[in-house]
């Protein structure tokens, strides 16, 4: 895989890394319509894989937020065609990495000092790429370690990435007034992101936290070699959760592995209010026994009470069932506002009606199997429902707490997640560990 020598950092060159890449997708879209003059039949099947190579090329060399925002996409496998799923979920832990020169470069500017003074060995070679940051094997206390190292201007670029994303959002989710909240909310969880000492004791936490959900491993974190932008924890022996998933293994392994998945995250829900918000298969690993290990805790997010309450109310079957109840949630939730016509209130009191039925669905029954086809089929019609309807695109998208960025994310995540385990599991299984 090819090396990357230096990443832009400034407004000026992440722009013109943008326009550059926009030049292409233009391309791409004028051949198109000159091959289906002469071929009327034609697809668009080829036009979305090469605009998803050409997107994705120029994001992995931008990395940070720009990169963290295709690692985001890769996830919603009903909002966007095959190829770029396909291609935006190489984003997750395979990335060209930094060249050996640059990375020693990095590490003496981040650690004021060489890896090899601080380590008793080092690979200067890439393990792991991803969004962030990039991965080595290391050495010391006679232990194998996994060090991550911080790409170079990844947090200084953030403000600029989200000015540039702000004002094709705004218009593709047609957010009328003030947004800022909800762009605030994003810009903030990637700067904590990139704040390696937060992470760590993040991870400490956590791990100390849920040490009781059964085949849960974590690994141990090491301070004294650990800076703001480098993190060193235990080297742990597994493979990626997509490896897993694509492996020939057992229904049982499965139901283990996304029992205890699903365990973690009600647990932290339920329990902590506070959880891993950045569920794709890059940051869990899965060992010979079927254990599950969770290695990244840069994005967590804190749920307040006046947000988790009408959250889990609204969609419960009582809720489901009388409409008046549910109509109050939905203010509670700042879906429906004061300010809204009779029109809007009656179009999303409906749309989230029908889309919390299908939603909440396996969170209705005692056990659910996430290999069903069915229930995502579902999903995936409203999702196209939706896309195409004419009134939506009219109406004001600028609705709905902040905190359901995060929250909706870790759903959508981790639902994809269980599909692709393809696990039969038991819902309230995790209600044992509360307290």
């Amino acid at each position: 895989m090819k090396k990357i020598d230096s990443i832009p950092t400034n407004k000026v060159e992440r722009v013109a890394k943008l326009v550059t890449t926009g030049v292409k997708v233009g391309g791409n879209y004028l051949k198109y319509y000159g091959e289906r003059v002469v071929n009327p039949s034609l697809t668009k099947d080829k036009l979305h894989e090469n605009n998803a190579a050409d997107i994705y090329d120029g994001l992995k060399e931008l990395k940070g937020s720009a990169l963290k925002v295709a690692q985001m996409l890769s996830m919603e496998k009903n909002l966007l065609p095959q190829s770029y799923v396909e291609k935006f979920s190489l984003s997750q832990f395979s990335v060209p990495p930094l060249s050996a020169p640059l990375v020693r470069k990095t590490f003496k500017n981040y650690f004021k000092k060489y890896p090899e003074d601080l380590f008793d060995e080092f690979s200067p070679d890439s393990i792991n790429a991803a969004s962030i940051g990039q991965v080595h094997k290391a050495k010391k206390y006679g232990k194998d370690l996994a060090v991550k190292i911080q790409y170079p201007g990844v947090r200084e670029s953030i403000s600029t990435d989200i000015a540039l994303v702000k004002p094709i959002a705004v218009r593709m989710f047609n957010l009328q007034g003030t947004s800022d909240e909800y762009f605030q909310e994003v810009e903030d969880k990637l700067t904590e992101e990139t704040d390696y000492k937060l992470e760590l004791q993040q991870s400490e936490a956590v791990r100390k936290e849920c040490e009781v959900v059964e085949n849960l491993k974590f690994p141990s974190y090491y301070p004294e070699l650990s800076s703001d932008k480098i993190i060193t924890m235990d080297w742990m022996k597994g493979v990626h959760l997509s490896e897993f998933c694509n492996t020939e293994t057992s229904q049982e392994k499965r139901n283990r592995v996304g029992q205890t998945l699903w365990n973690f995250y009600m647990f932290q829900i339920h329990q902590l209010k506070k959880f891993h918000a950045d569920p794709h298969p890059g940051n869990f690993l899965v060992d010979d026994e079927a254990n599950l290990i969770a290695i990244d805790f840069g994005c967590m997010k804190q749920i307040p009470d006046s947000f988790y309450k009408p959250y889990f109310e609204v969609s419960t079957p009582s809720a489901l069932a009388d409409m008046d109840y549910f109509k109050k949630k939905l203010f509670e939730l700042e879906i429906l506002k004061s300010t809204d016509s009779p029109k809007e209130i009656e179009f999303f009191t409906a749309m989230f009606h029908e889309l919390l039925t299908v939603f909440t669905e396996p969170i209705h029954k005692p056990e659910f199997d996430f290999a069903n086809p069915e229930f995502f089929g579902k999903i995936a019609a409203l999702s196209e429902k939706f896309a195409n309807d004419k009134q939506l695109r009219k109406m004001n998208g600028n609705r709905g707490s902040k905190h359901f960025i995060y929250v909706n994310r870790t759903f959508f995540g981790l639902y994809n997640l269980m599909f692709d385990i393809k696990a039969k599991i038991k819902i309230n299984d995790f209600e044992k560990y509360l307290s």
